[in-house]
C-alpha cells in the first residue's frame, strides 16, 4: 500500500537521501523545517502554550526569513485523543463539534498573536488520515509491530474500553477525589488506574473491570542502542533539560509501547481485523507535521527527505520523550525521513505562583487577553520572551507584566525612538540630517561600534535558541541610545546656535546616529515584536525590505535629507487599575476543587526552621540598606548577576544568583538589604563582597527584601 505512491509519496525518492543519523548539528542546511507542537483542540489557547513553544518558534522562523533562508513553519490542531472525547461527552456533543469549535478559536488566536505559520492544519483532514494510516501500514508490512493481548479497564454499562483519562478516583497522594487514571491535576503526581482509590468510569460512573483486548505495540527497546548513539552521542549540543530527560529515559531502559487504542474517535487502524481500533494519538500526531507539509506544498519531500534539511521541533518539556525518542524511532523504523536536528523544549510557565490548570480555570486565555488589551499583542510577546522558561519553570505575574511594559518597552525602547523623532522634527526640520565625519568624537564612534556589534550578538543567541538573552541585547541597544542622547543633550546644544552656528553639526551627528540606531532596532526587534517593527517602518516611510537581516549593523539605512513622518507612540503605559482587574478576574475564575484542604506542614519544606541560635550570634551580622546602581549578567553563568551596590560609605561588588528571576535593567535603583560583613568570596573570577537578602515563595521565585520606603544608603537594619 505505502510503496504505491500514496499521496504522491515515493519512498524510493527518499531512501537515497537519508540524513546522516550520527552527524552533529547541521552547520549549513539548504532548507529549514520548523514545527511547533500541535495543541489539543479541546480548549482555547493560554499563555503557557505561547511561552512554551509558539512564540519561540515564531521568533526563530521570522529570523530565518529575515536571513532569506528557505524555511517552512508547520503547525496545526491535534484533534484526536481522550481529552476531546471527554469534553464532547460532558457537553453532550460530538467530538467533531468540539474540534471544529476549538480549531477555529486556536487558529484565530495564533493569527492575532502574530504566530506566522506557513500552514496551520488539523489532524482530522483526510490527507492526514491517509498519511498516518499509510505510515502505520508500512511498519506493519515490514513486521515491526508486536501484537499483544492484555487486560485493560472496561465499562460494562457502556460496553467501552477505558483509556486512563476515562477513569477517575481519589488520589492516593493528596486525596483529591477527582484525580484521573494517568495524573492528579491537583498535586501533579503521575498515576495509573490501579493506584486510584474507588476508581469510577467517567462515562457511566460504573466501577471498571478488567477485560482482554488486542493491540499493536512498537518495540522501542529494539532502537535503544541506536537512540543512545544518535541522541546522546550525536546531540550533546541540545539544551540540558532535553538531553537530561532523554538520557534518563534511555538509562532506565525502553519497552514496547502500544500504538493503537480501543475507540471510535481517531484514525482507524488500517487492518481488516481491527474493528473499533484507532491509532494512538501520539503515533498519529507527529505524523501531522508530515501531512501538513504535504498539504502545503507538492515539494514536501524536499523538506522531509533531503539530508541537507534542518528539522527543528519547538515543544514544551512534557513532549520531549515523544519528539526525541518515540517519533525519531518511528522515522528510523520507516526509513526515508530526516531526523530532528534540534528540539529546543521550554519548561513550564506558572501563573501568579501557581501551576496552570485549565480544569480550575487558572490560566490567562489568549483570546481574552486580546480583548482586554487591544493592540498590545507585542507586549505579551515581549513579556513571555523576556520571562521565558528556557532553563527552568518561570512565573508570570500581572505586576511583572506591567513593570516590563512600563519600565522596558515604554521607558527604554519606546522612549528612545519617540525622543529621536521628536528632536529630529524640532531640530532638523523633520529630515535625516547629515553625518559630519570630521567631528565624530569618542562617544559617536562607540555608539557606531555598538550598532555594528549588535547584529552578531543577537543572531548568535538566536541560533543557540537563547531567545531571552537575544531580546535583552536588543533592549540593551535601545538603552545605549538613551544614554548616548542624554550625554549629547541636543536640546541644550541648540541654545548655543545663535552664538556658534557650527554646533548644528553636533546636533546633526547625534540625531543622525540615533535615527540609524532606530532603523537597526526595527530590524533586530522584528522577529520578536513584528507589529512594533511595522509601526517603525511607517514612521520611517520605508518598505519592509529594510527588515532584511543583512541590514542589521549598518549605519546608512536612512538616507540623508529623507523626510520622516511624525512620531507615533510604540507602546502605551499600562495602569494599575488594569492590572488589578486582571488579578481579580483570575481569582474570580478559579474553580475550587472539592478535595479537603490538607493541613499545612509547618515543620518541613520551605517552612522548616533551622537550629536555634543565640542573640550574640545574630548580633555579629551587619545588615545595611544598599541601592543597586548597576547590574549586568556574568558571562557563562545563567544564574548570576554582577551588582554594584551603593552602601553610602562605599560601593560594593556583589555577585548574586538572581539572573533567572530578574533582568539587570529592571533592578537598577532598587534598594536591598545587604549582609555587609560577609567574608569576600570569588565567583566566576569575580570577588563578591557581601550578600543581598531574598525571600523565596512556594513556586521558587525570589523576591527582594527591601525597606518599605526609600531611605539613605548605608542605613543599618535591626
Amino acid at each position: 500500500m505505502y510503496g504505491n505512491n500514496v499521496n504522491g509519496y515515493r519512498i524510493a525518492a527518499c531512501l537515497s537521501a537519508l540524513i546522516g543519523y550520527f552527524c552533529p548539528a547541521m552547520k549549513n542546511p539548504s532548507r529549514y523545517l520548523v514545527t511547533a507542537a500541535l495543541p489539543y483542540a479541546n480548549g482555547p489557547l493560554h499563555i503557557g502554550h505561547l511561552a512554551g513553544c509558539y512564540i519561540p518558534a515564531d521568533i526563530y522562523v521570522r529570523y530565518l526569513r529575515a536571513k532569506k533562508r528557505d524555511v517552512r513553519f508547520i503547525g496545526g490542531s491535534d484533534e484526536h485523543g481522550v481529552p476531546i472525547t471527554i469534553r464532547a461527552m460532558k457537553e453532550g456533543i460530538t467530538p467533531q463539534q468540539v474540534v471544529d469549535k476549538f480549531h477555529t478559536i486556536i487558529k484565530q488566536s495564533m493569527l492575532q498573536m502574530g504566530i506566522s505559520f506557513d500552514i496551520y492544519s488539523r489532524t482530522s483532514n483526510a490527507i492526514h488520515h491517509e498519511t498516518a494510516a499509510a505510515f502505520f501500514k508500512k511498519l506493519y508490512d515490514d513486521g515491526l509491530f508486536e501484537e499483544k493481548e492484555t487486560e485493560q479497564y472496561f465499562d460494562e454499562k457502556t460496553n467501552t474500553f477505558l483509556a486512563d483519562r476515562y477513569i477517575t478516583g481519589t488520589c492516593p497522594v493528596c486525596s483529591n477525589p477527582n484525580a484521573y487514571g494517568d495524573q492528579c491535576e491537583k498535586c501533579g503526581t503521575s498515576l495509573s488506574p490501579e493506584q486510584l482509590i474507588n476508581p469510577r468510569s467517567t462515562l457511566s460512573d460504573a466501577i471498571p473491570v478488567k477485560k482482554k483486548t488486542r493491540h499493536w505495540y512498537f518495540p522501542l527497546q529494539h532502537y535503544e542502542n541506536w537512540l543512545k548513539e544518535w541522541a546522546l552521542e550525536g546531540h550533546k549540543e541540545w539544551k540540558n533539560n532535553v538531553y537530561g530527560q532523554c538520557k534518563s529515559w534511555l538509562d532506565s531502559g525502553l519497552q514496547s509501547r502500544a500504538m493503537t487504542r480501543d475507540s471510535n474517535w481517531g484514525i482507524k487502524v488500517p487492518l481488516p481485523d481491527a474493528e473499533g481500533k484507532v491509532l494512538y494519538v501520539w503515533f498519529d500526531a507527529p505524523i501531522g507535521y508530515i501531512s501538513a507539509t504535504k498539504e502545503l506544498t507538492p515539494n514536501w519531500a524536499d523538506y522531509w527527505c533531503k539530508e541537507d534539511t534542518k528539522l527543528v521541533h519547538f515543544i514544551g518539556k512534557d513532549n520531549i520523550v515523544f519528539h526525541c525518542i518515540i517519533f525519531p524511532a518511528m522515522l528510523k523504523a520507516h526509513g526515508g525521513f530526516v531526523l530532528p536536528d534540534n528540539v529546543p523544549a521550554n519548561e513550564f510557565l506558572n501563573i501568579e505562583g501557581d501551576k496552570v490548570s485549565t480544569s480550575r480555570n487558572w490560566a490567562v486565555w489568549v483570546e481574552e487577553y486580546i480583548k482586554d488589551f487591544p493592540g498590545c499583542e507585542d507586549v505579551l510577546r515581549y513579556v513571555l520572551c523576556a520571562n521565558a522558561p528556557e532553563t527552568k519553570d518561570n512565573d508570570f505575574t500581572w505586576k511583572d507584566f506591567q513593570d516590563r511594559n512600563n519600565s522596558e518597552l515604554v521607558s527604554i525602547f519606546g522612549n528612545f525612538v519617540n525622543r529621536t523623532w521628536v528632536l529630529m522634527h524640532k531640530l532638523c526640520g523633520g529630515k535625516v540630517p547629515k553625518l559630519h565625519d570630521d567631528i565624530l568624537d569618542e562617544k559617536d564612534r562607540a555608539l557606531i561600534a555598538e550598532i555594528e556589534q549588535a547584529k552578531l550578538k543577537v543572531e548568535t543567541l538566536i541560533e543557540e535558541f537563547k531567545l531571552r538573552d537575544a531580546l535583552f541585547e536588543v533592549i540593551n541597544l535601545a538603552r545605549s541610545g538613551n544614554k548616548y542622547m542624554q550625554e549629547k543633550e541636543p536640546w541644550i546644544v541648540v541654545k548655543q546656535l545663535a552664538a556658534n552656528p557650527d554646533v548644528q553639526k553636533n546636533i546633526d551627528n547625534c540625531l543622525h546616529l540615533c535615527l540609524q540606531l532606530s532603523a537597526n532596532l526595527a530590524v533586530l526587534i522584528n522577529p520578536f515584536l513584528p507589529n512594533t517593527a511595522t509601526k517603525m517602518l511607517h514612521m520611517m516611510k520605508v518598505v519592509d525590505k529594510i527588515l532584511d537581516w543583512d541590514n542589521a549593523g549598518k549605519i546608512k539605512l536612512l538616507s540623508v535629507g529623507y523626510s520622516l513622518r511624525e512620531p507615533q507612540l510604540l507602546f502605551r503605559k499600562i495602569e494599575d487599575a488594569e492590572i488589578t482587574a486582571q488579578i481579580d478576574k483570575l481569582q474570580a475564575g478559579l474553580q475550587q476543587t472539592t478535595a479537603p484542604k490538607m493541613e499545612e506542614n509547618t515543620t518541613t519544606g520551605t517552612n522548616a526552621l533551622k537550629p536555634a541560635i543565640q542573640f550574640d550570634d545574630f548580633a555579629k551580622i551587619d545588615l545595611k540598606v544598599g541601592t543597586i546602581i548597576a547590574a549586568e549578567k556574568v558571562e557563562k553563568a545563567d544564574k548570576l548577576l554582577k551588582l554594584q551596590i551603593d552602601l553610602g560609605f562605599e560601593t560594593r561588588t556583589v555577585v548574586s544568583g538572581i539572573a533567572l528571576h530578574y533582568q539587570p535593567e529592571a533592578i537598577v535603583g532598587k534598594q536591598v538589604v545587604v549582609v555587609a560583613n560577609l567574608a569576600p568570596r570569588k565567583m566566576r573570577g569575580i570577588e563578591s563582597n557581601g550578600m543581598i537578602l531574598m525571600a523565596e515563595d512556594k513556586s521558587g521565585r525570589l523576591h527582594f527584601v527591601s525597606p518599605e520606603n526609600i531611605i539613605d544608603s548605608g542605613s543599618g537594619v535591626s
